[in-house]
């Protein structure tokens, strides 16, 4: 049972990781995210990008969302310092203000970004892709696999990491865990020789996926990069993109570089980026032929920490 903060009158949840690991699934991050998306499109919903405050030390991070018709609204705040990162989101009635619960956010932060990549999947990948590359291997690449094989009859993945015995125990771990065959890679090349769907979620700070491996037909979930100081896809990739969704419009200006430079070079304009809302909520078209390349980048917004955090409530306390 979660337990209680003392808070005047009020008695919020105190919801510990165990708890969000424990009700928190991909099947039900996925319903969330997608019914708030819609909601969006169509005005029931709320998102305030990213505010970062940095000291020397570190950096306090600092977003917020509403989901009107839920009757929820919210923030995640996380502090990033070499010590590590320590995430919550603080979950709060839309009608009356009172403070819901205070939920511990790690799991939740790597399951809603996994789930906004399946998300974006059902929507722009081919519906009959079956092999995935992921491209990293770190604490968010877990769910960036199993949100895809959700929403896709996913037959086989290949995996690249800069480190050997990194990739090849994610690839064995992910192969028990999937039930399908996880392939180890010794370069980007091979990992995405034969992918539908492309995953990056890596710390690269120079892009890793270059345009010259593309292929007609491919779905991409970019989701590594979320400062402008980071870039996992190059300008001519991102060039040979058709149809490029971002689940934030306004946070893409602050800090998405994979869409910056292109538009600086005057190879991209922000008229061809979509909201990932307006599509799932069926007000601008998704996958319109097989032989596109489509493009999912991924910042990671509050909108997405409200749902989930919505979903670990309910679970909890109704």
């Amino acid at each position: 049972m979660a337990e209680r903060i003392q808070l005047g009158t009020s008695q919020p949840l105190l919801i510990r990781e165990a708890q969000v690991q424990a009700t928190l699934t991909m099947p039900r991050a996925l319903e969330a995210l997608e019914a708030a998306f819609r909601d969006w499109a169509h005005g029931r919903a709320t998102n305030q990008p990213r505010q970062r405050v940095h000291t020397p030390q570190g950096t306090l991070h600092l977003m917020g969302a509403a989901w009107h018709s839920r009757g929820y609204l919210g923030y995640k705040a996380y502090f990033s310092f070499p010590t590590g990162v320590r995430f919550h989101v603080a979950l709060a009635s839309a009608h009356t203000g009172e403070l819901l619960a205070l939920i511990e956010a790690d799991w939740l932060g790597r399951i809603r970004t996994g789930a906004a990549s399946g998300l974006a999947t059902k929507y722009l990948a081919r519906p009959d892709a079956q092999t995935v590359a992921i491209l990293g291997t770190g604490a968010q690449a877990a769910t960036q696999l199993e949100a895809v094989c959700t929403v896709r009859p996913i037959q086989r993945a290949f995996v690249f990491s800069r480190t050997p015995d990194k990739r090849a125990a994610f690839a064995q771990r992910m192969q028990e865990q999937l039930g399908i065959p996880v392939h180890a890679t010794e370069c980007v090349d091979d990992a995405v020789a034969e992918a539908d769907i492309i995953c990056t979620i890596t710390t690269a700070r120079e892009p890793i996926l270059l345009g010259a491996l593309l292929k007609p037909g491919m779905h991409l979930n970019a989701a590594g990069a979320n400062t402008l100081a980071r870039r996992e896809l190059d300008t001519f990739a991102v060039g040979r993109c058709e149809r490029i969704a971002v689940d934030d419009p306004q946070q893409a200006r602050l800090e998405a570089a994979e869409l910056l430079v292109p538009i600086e070079l005057r190879k991209l304009s922000w008229e061809r980026i979509t909201p990932l809302a307006a599509i799932v909520g069926g007000l601008a078209p998704a996958r319109q032929s097989p032989e596109e390349i489509t493009l999912f980048k991924s910042l990671g917004i509050a909108l997405e920490d409200v749902a989930a955090a919505a979903t670990v409530y309910e679970a909890v306390a109704l």
